[in-house]
């Protein structure tokens, strides 16, 4: 099945990708290729530009060499593309960045309507649809203040699928939950991922990446310090630093 959605061309395509914050060299030319309906894991430690590199896919952060082209479109300081690849990219961040004051339905029909130009019953009638494929069909009235954090991810989680982009971007979006939370958001982003949805992820979460990723990439100090399958990552790691990190994280 996964082989039918991977055609040739890369959905995202990075080539030494450079980033400085002041005099901080954050990203140390990046190069990655994702194909249509991978399902990419970033790993590494904190600080690594991990969350600075996946930021870059949706212009969040500017890099200032190297090229990002998403979906064919380069990103570059025209506004057009990048409102274009936005309006491509769903993104989840680690704080679920929901609106207070509306409710789960209203988040989740805000940007259809807006950008899509939706009318309200279209864009909630896909609301609905992806409450349920979230689990919590039941919340669509509730604000975020009364539910708990796994389900305001999971809501953050629908409300970017309502664009219907092509690309879900997710980074950590388990890190700020308890423990008992980040099972239920695990398997939405599980389920969405054998959708055959194309998926990058900063995450921790190393039975997620055993579970779906057809690529993981181990980033240490702003640069791809290894990469390969999950197989090739768990069983056999080449690189000292991955082993080491790997060793931290998975004897938690």
């Amino acid at each position: 099945m996964m082989s039918e959605q991977i055609t040739n061309q890369p959905i995202i395509s990075c080539r030494d990708v450079h980033k400085w914050f002041g005099q901080f060299h954050a990203l140390r030319g990046v190069d990655m290729d994702v194909q249509k309906g991978e399902v990419i894991v970033i790993f590494g430690p904190s600080g690594s530009g991990k969350s600075t590199f996946i930021r870059t896919i949706n212009r969040l952060e500017e890099h200032q060499r190297g090229t990002i082209i998403v979906d064919g479109i380069e990103l570059t300081h025209d506004v057009r593309n990048i409102e274009h690849v936005r309006s491509e990219t769903g993104m989840v961040f680690q704080q679920f960045n929901l609106f207070p004051h509306l409710t789960v339905m209203e988040n989740i029909t805000l940007a259809p309507m807006r950008v899509r130009k939706w009318k309200r019953e279209q864009a909630e009638e896909v609301g609905k649809q992806l409450l349920k494929r979230v689990g919590i069909p039941e919340q669509a009235d509730k604000y975020p203040g009364q539910l708990s954090g796994g389900q305001q991810q999971r809501v953050a989680i629908a409300r970017a699928l309502a664009m219907q982009p092509k690309i879900m971007l997710f980074d950590e979006p388990t890190s700020a939950l308890d423990p008992e939370m980040i099972k239920e958001v695990l398997d939405v982003m599980i389920e969405l991922a054998k959708s055959g949805m194309t998926m990058m992820v900063v995450t921790h979460e190393m039975g997620f990446a055993r579970a779906v990723a057809n690529k993981m990439y181990f980033f240490d100090q702003g640069q791809i310090v290894e990469s390969g399958t999950p197989d090739e990552i768990f069983k056999s790691p080449k690189e000292d630093r991955t082993k080491l990190f790997l060793s931290q994280v998975l004897s938690h």
